[in-house]
């Protein structure tokens, strides 16, 4: 009986050695996944998630520019609903403002949108949506910045940005190097700061191909809060305009609804400047 006992005590001795034993090795491994991961691993030679959306977002746009914007609305049937838009972008220092007039279809013109996009991080951009069936102008919260534009797939902050990046919202990495439609880029990923400025960008993550030679992107992928693949937005159309990189379409896929959008640029003018009173409530009323 007392060899009995002496045999098990002996057995349980090896097995909580053992599993000890597999803790520490699981412990191991679970170290060398974190040492690997895409931030931790980046390669000395690529540049830094953050200089890299420093150099994006230091490109030149030009002080002021006037364009023709044709959206194209694309349900998963094909069924397809057409807006043509004029507007204008201006820098104020650092302060930039846009406003967006609809000028077509009928059931739809007069609308108009203003942001003012502030370089202060912690002061909240302004943002004003003119309907002009209720003949009032909207003030569009902080909030609100995740919310889709117009019908579009593009969220009122992706409008507010263009072809730059808010760098306080994220924290960025570079994750790699890749040749997307012949062009040499880094790849980035961006994480939101806070679970609340990712609930209010709409926005779990997202991931963008920068042009090496330009500093544009060429492609971002977006997921929602919960992980879920969002959407993807492709540039494909890139041409040097009066000296400035200029994007001349977008298109955007959204993975869960099937919905596509489309942004053509035309008529693209940085020479002839933009009158200051543009950017104000009333140009919004009177469309233009």
């Amino acid at each position: 009986m007392r060899g009995s006992r002496l045999n098990m005590g002996v057995a349980m001795s090896h097995t909580v050695e053992n599993t000890k034993a597999r803790f520490l090795i699981a412990g191991v491994l679970c170290v060398g996944f974190v040492m690997v991961s895409p931030a931790s691993a980046q390669n000395p030679d690529w540049p830094t998630g953050q200089s890299i959306v420093e150099k994006v977002n230091a490109r030149d746009e030009g002080e002021a520019v006037s364009r023709s914007v044709l959206m194209e609305m694309t349900d998963r049937r094909g069924k397809k609903r057409v807006r043509n838009t004029f507007g204008h972008r201006k820098y104020y220092g650092d302060e930039k403002r846009t406003v967006i007039f609809y000028q077509s279809p009928k059931n739809i013109k007069g609308t108009a949108f203003l942001t003012f996009d502030y370089p202060e991080a912690k002061k909240d951009d302004d943002q004003w949506l003119y309907l002009p069936a209720m003949r009032k102008v909207r003030r569009i919260s902080a909030a609100d910045r995740g919310d889709y534009f117009l019908g579009t797939d593009f969220s009122y902050e992706d409008i507010k940005k263009e072809s730059k990046v808010t760098i306080e919202d994220y924290t960025w990495a570079t994750i790699g190097e890749e040749t997307l439609d012949g062009h040499e880029c880094y790849v980035t990923e961006g994480i939101p700061v806070s679970k609340e400025i990712a609930k209010e960008l709409g926005y779990g993550k997202t991931k963008a191909w920068v042009d090496k030679e330009i500093w544009m992107a060429r492609k971002v992928d977006y997921w929602d809060t919960r992980g879920n693949y969002l959407k993807t937005n492709h540039i494909t159309d890139i041409q040097n305009i009066q000296g400035i990189w200029t994007l001349h379409q977008m298109d955007v896929r959204n993975h869960k609804t099937g919905h596509h959008t489309r942004f053509s640029f035309s008529d693209i003018d940085y020479k002839s400047g933009v009158d200051d009173d543009v950017f104000t409530e009333r140009a919004l009323k009177r469309g233009r």
